[in-house]
């Protein structure tokens, strides 16, 4: 715990204008960023006596380490420079919102020749306009449903589309009159821009227009006894109406407005959004917070506006924006929503009438959300917490290890060896932090020796971390840092500037990508309290002595060992054994069994790309296209390998030279053994009565057999 006054900059120092401050902690991490009108005023609000400030607070300033800041012209650029940082260093202290869905938007793709209507979720793209968010998916697509038959605008992917053009043939919906049919060029590509943009202004909220508009037509197709025609278009009409019976009118005037509500209590906060578009509700969606500083409602909404706004331009900010607190100064919010509409922004709390009873609503939603939050939120903290705590009581921490990084090492049968590394904070999985490595210092099998490679690579780069940082210790031996060799990135290569990059396919869920400047967590800069290894008394042993060697005596180790699910401390002749409905030993057991899923995923994939290699990977000057036609010409690298030169130069494009190259280079590679089933004792043939091998280098034989007899081989 550090003593703020350690590092309070000195009187005369902080400027007295408007800027943006940054506290980080020990390891550089940025862990909050405020904005103020004042620096001076706002940070010598910090330094006052502990006693005097907000427990959160408290927290805050005794675990920085050092406090930085930015100076701006405005406190409008103040508030974009805070929203900037704030999405990119992820600040543990500062306010961040989350939603536990996400919400689907109904959107149209007017990016494209032929507009698309579809539903979408995630982040917003550029050229498609969006409507929403809604509740559930149903919804937009019952909407849909019933505005096709009005507007028939195009809802298929890019592969029924460009097969429909290919054949000639439309899709159902284009024989049923639900879709124009741009594909078969029934419509010309400006009149279905139309048509989508007339889908568009309908789903904005300007109905009236178009309701009053088949009227008209109706009734003049009835006046010239084109009934088939009028009623085609009384249908029409009745389909519109049924869409909009679907969102009743809450608000009159046709108004366009955001109301946002607010229900806290003194740990956490939830907001409520409530999207009105033409007097009627069109989206609602809603985010739960954490309250881990001192904040006012006003500085709450001010937070949920930079949340909703902070990548909106031109309509998508409405004229209007109710809120149960204004910001406090409130001028410089709404000169930002201002500018980011590109027109004038009202931003007021609502006093009587129908938005005051509106708001009332949303304000129950709030506390509504707010409530099933806690209730589902409830035993899970206290769960997490109770395993922190008997975890630090069996292993006799000091403190309760709320970070936690767990190694597994995996093989099969001793080939294509790596390890795995998964963080858990506070008891939850932090994606964005798992590490993969590939096992260079030796070939074969070794869980052991793995396993001190491993640790020693993670921990070098945490010296040499310190070190760039200038966080070395009197006496520490800055000679034993430096970068890990063999880290790897998703595609097997190592990255250009040594780090390790999260695997391919993993979920990474906080936050956006972080660049590797101070304060961004991408390298091995954060130092875990515990580290866990999947193994027993030796893989302890080895992982402590990699710590010992790099002058490490701060960090505790243990092992989880599979068989009985034992706890193993450096140096204990005995295991440490918790009882089975321990909640310390069961998420000891989730941070194993994912460090396991991890290392074996990286590794199954690794295999997988050795399977796919080939003979003719070796070949200089062979392309991937000439390849394939060589393989398409013969049928197998078997066939192939007994052509003579005459009969592979009779593949197109490849010249004699070529075809000598190839010969030789497949003389030379020795064929791979039999697959055989390890199950059956059965040698597997191919088509043409030849064994069947998955070669991964020439003379090296890769045994077949059953998915379930792989994974019993693998490690």
């Amino acid at each position: 715990m550090a003593d703020p006054s350690s590092y309070r900059p000195r009187p005369g120092e902080i400027p007295d204008s408007p800027g943006v401050y940054r506290f980080r902690d020990e390891h550089r991490r940025v862990i909050y960023v405020g904005k103020a009108k004042s620096l001076r005023q706002r940070l010598a609000n910090y330094f006052q006596d502990l006693a005097n400030l907000h427990p959160r607070t408290r927290t805050m300033v005794t675990t920085a380490a050092s406090v930085e800041w930015t100076v701006v012209s405005t406190e409008v650029e103040a508030l974009q420079l805070e929203y900037s940082w704030i999405k990119e260093f992820d600040p543990r202290f500062n306010v961040k919102y989350r939603d536990d869905k996400s919400y689907p938007y109904l959107a149209v793709t007017m990016n494209e020749e032929f507009p698309r209507v579809q539903v979408m979720r995630g982040h917003k793209k550029k050229g498609v306009r969006y409507f929403g968010p809604y509740g559930h998916a149903w919804a937009i697509r019952d909407t849909v449903d019933l505005l096709l038959r009005v507007f028939p605008v195009r809802t298929c992917s890019a592969g029924v589309f460009k097969n429909a053009a290919r054949t000639g043939r439309p899709c159902l919906l284009g024989y049923i009159g639900k879709c124009s049919a741009p594909c078969v060029e029934r419509i010309s590509p400006e009149d279905h821009r139309e048509l989508a943009e007339e889908f568009c202004d309908f789903m904005a909220g300007r109905t009236g227009t178009y309701l009053r508009r088949l009227e008209r037509q109706m009734a003049d197709a009835a006046e010239e006894m084109e009934y088939e025609r009028a009623a085609r278009l009384r249908d029409d009409i009745g389909a519109l109406k049924k869409a909009m019976e679907k969102s009743a009118v809450v608000l009159a005037d046709a108004t366009d407005a955001d109301l946002i509500a607010v229900a806290e209590d003194e740990l956490e906060a939830a907001v409520q959004i409530f999207h009105v578009r033409g007097g009627r509700v069109r989206g609602q969606r809603g985010w739960v917070t954490d309250k881990v500083e001192e904040i006012t409602t006003g500085a709450l909404v001010e937070h949920a506006l930079q949340q909703l706004y902070g990548e909106e331009t031109g309509d998508a900010v409405p004229k209007e924006v109710l809120v149960p607190a204004l910001p406090d100064p409130v001028e410089p919010v709404q000169q930002w929503l201002t500018e980011r509409r590109g027109s004038g922004v009202s931003l007021r709390i609502p006093q009587r009438g129908d938005k005051k009873a509106l708001m009332a609503t949303v304000e129950r939603n709030a506390h509504q959300a707010l409530v099933l939050h806690k209730t589902k939120r409830a035993s899970d903290l206290t769960t997490r917490s109770r395993a922190l705590e008997e975890i630090a009581e069996a292993l006799d921490l000091d403190s309760a290890p709320l970070r936690i990084e767990c190694y597994d090492i995996s093989h099969l049968q001793g080939d294509d060896v790596v390890a795995s590394m998964v963080v858990f904070e506070d008891g939850l999985a932090r994606k964005s932090e798992y590490r993969r490595f590939q096992i260079k210092g030796f070939a074969g099998q070794d869980d052991v020796r793995s396993m001190h490679e491993v640790i020693t690579r993670r921990f070098r780069r945490y010296l040499a971390e310190k070190e760039r940082t200038g966080e070395w210790a009197d006496g520490q031996d800055a000679d034993t840092a430096g970068p890990g060799v063999g880290d790897v990135a998703s595609d097997g290569r190592p990255p250009a500037d040594g780090r390790v990059v999260p695997d391919d396919g993993e979920a990474l869920v906080d936050g956006p990508a972080l660049k590797d400047d101070d304060g961004r967590p991408k390298r091995f800069a954060y130092p875990p309290q515990l580290v866990v290894v999947d193994g027993g008394q030796p893989q302890v042993a080895a992982a402590q002595r990699a710590l010992d060697e790099l002058g490490i005596d701060d960090i505790a180790v243990c092992g989880l060992a599979k068989r009985l699910e034992e706890v193993w401390l450096p140096g204990d002749d005995d295991p440490v054994v918790l009882p089975r409905t321990s909640e310390g030993l069961y998420l000891l057991q989730r941070v194993r069994d994912e460090a396991h899923r991890f290392a074996i995923t990286y590794q199954r994939v690794k295999r997988a790309k050795r399977f796919r290699s080939s003979p003719l990977d070796d070949v200089p000057g062979l392309g991937d296209t000439r390849k394939q036609a060589l393989i398409k010409h013969f049928g197998s690298v078997k066939k192939l390998r007994a052509a003579t030169i005459d009969q592979i130069c009779e593949v197109p494009g490849i010249g004699r030279k070529t075809a000598e190259t190839v010969a030789v280079a497949l003389a030379r590679a020795t064929p791979a053994a039999p697959a055989v089933n390890t199950a059956t004792g059965e040698i597997m043939e191919d088509e043409d009565g030849a064994p069947e091998t998955t070669t991964d280098a020439p003379g090296e034989p890769v045994t077949a057999g059953t998915p379930d007899e792989r994974r019993g081989q693998e490690r």
